[in-house]
């Protein structure tokens, strides 16, 4: 009878290789009973998912390799222009005069005319929606007065943003040697088009635009298949092969996926859907602790006061695996003794939280208000009083060196 028995549990072993033990930075620990399925692998170059609100990269794959991102390009394009039109520099309703050398431009087009005029919404919509090459080259020319001025812009930018396996040579990703990004940076930039909050941000998830009696649809299958998904951008040439970077909302929670070098449009799409997929069904992201929120009363030493409150200048917010059974734990380190004056944001140690011995994530510990120093007694007294009971330690220490 037990014979019959093992050779079932082998075959379930067998026929179930997928399920494994998640055992990374994210995992949680394995002897809680969080068992989630191994991340699907592509059909593609380089592919990443990461949480929109904690930038925790929940799998990836080849996602810092340097590759030609094609329309993706775009995305700097679109959000440069944004960021111009929050700024002042430009404004939603300036006039472009389309030159020649954005009218020549291959590729996608919007389908401009030379010497006529479109707003800089318009162009907007062409860059985003169309993924026109001729309105990504007037857009940039009326930001920065030529492309070449305008590709600094962007290589600045990216480089801002630690984009760091990144070089722009041209507004619209048209093929350069040295025109490349990576799965992770195309991640990254997502992540700041949307955290920017722009009133623009809308265009990514607009089906069709119709500009010089031609209606065309936005290359992005995904948002006709699924509402949950509100952008990015679709990219191909062909050494770029198709790309896709795509975000979507479900139960609270945003993911951005970029994938990179899949082998046709539809491939892109459903290869992005099986990342997006797996991240909703086995992840979630919650904040544990929230920031200005008093997590002690730690010994204050030479102030006023006894003591001072402390905790964390922002929410601790963390996308973990999702497991019913995690029993997260507040451990609060300190890097001395905390001594005034102080002022509120001084970090004084750090807050660890963990389930069982395995760390979940870490935060700066600070204070949370101002301490002034007290009467020269109480610095006198708490001056010896350390003194001593440093000293004392030490000895301790040693001994137990020794």
């Amino acid at each position: 009878m037990s014979y019959l028995l093992f050779l079932r549990v082998l075959t379930v072993l067998c026929v179930t290789p997928s399920l494994l033990w998640v055992n990374d930075a994210l995992a949680g620990s394995p002897t809680l009973g969080a068992m989630i399925p191994a991340a699907p692998k592509l059909g593609a170059e380089a592919w990443i998912l990461i949480n929109a609100t904690t930038d925790t990269v929940i799998t990836s794959h080849n996602s810092d390799a340097r590759l030609a991102p094609a329309s993706l390009t775009k995305l700097m394009t679109a959000y440069i222009a944004t960021r111009s039109l929050k700024s002042g520099l430009i404004n939603a309703t300036d006039k472009v005069i389309v030159s020649e050398n954005a009218w020549r431009t291959v590729g996608s087009r919007m389908f401009l005319k030379p010497g006529s005029s479109a707003s800089v919404h318009d162009l907007l919509s062409g860059v985003i929606i169309d993924s026109g090459n001729d309105a990504s080259v007037a857009l940039a020319e009326h930001i920065a007065g030529s492309e070449g001025v305008f590709v600094g812009m962007m290589n600045s930018t990216a480089s801002t943003l630690g984009m760091i396996n990144t070089h722009f040579m041209n507004a619209t990703g048209l093929p350069d040697p040295e025109h490349y990004s990576s799965a992770r940076d195309m991640a990254t930039l997502a992540r700041e088009v949307i955290n920017e909050g722009s009133s623009y941000y809308p265009l990514y998830a607009t089906k069709t635009f119709t500009w010089n009696g031609i209606k065309q649809s936005n290359r992005n299958a995904l948002l006709w298949r699924n509402s949950i998904y509100d952008g990015l951008k679709t990219g191909y040439t062909q050494a770029a092969g198709y790309c896709l970077v795509a975000s979507a909302q479900r139960d609270g929670q945003r993911l951005i996926s970029a994938v990179l070098g899949a082998s046709s449009a539809h491939k892109r799409t459903t290869e992005t859907e099986k990342l997006m997929g797996y991240g909703f069904r086995f992840y979630d992201t919650e904040t544990y602790k929230k920031g200005g929120e008093v997590l002690s009363q730690a010994a204050l030493w030479k102030g006023k006061q006894r003591s001072i409150a402390v905790g964390l200048l922002d929410d601790m917010t963390l996308t973990l695996p999702k497991n019913k059974n995690r029993e997260v734990e507040m451990r609060l380190a300190f890097d001395g003794p905390i001594e005034a004056p102080i002022t509120a944001g001084t970090v004084i140690g750090r807050l660890d939280l963990f389930d069982a011995e395995h760390k979940l994530g870490s935060r700066p510990l600070v204070v949370l208000v101002d301490a002034e120093q007290g009467h020269w007694w109480t610095r006198w007294w708490d001056t010896v009083h350390l003194f001593f009971t440093q000293t004392i330690r030490g000895w301790f220490d040693k001994t137990e060196v020794a």
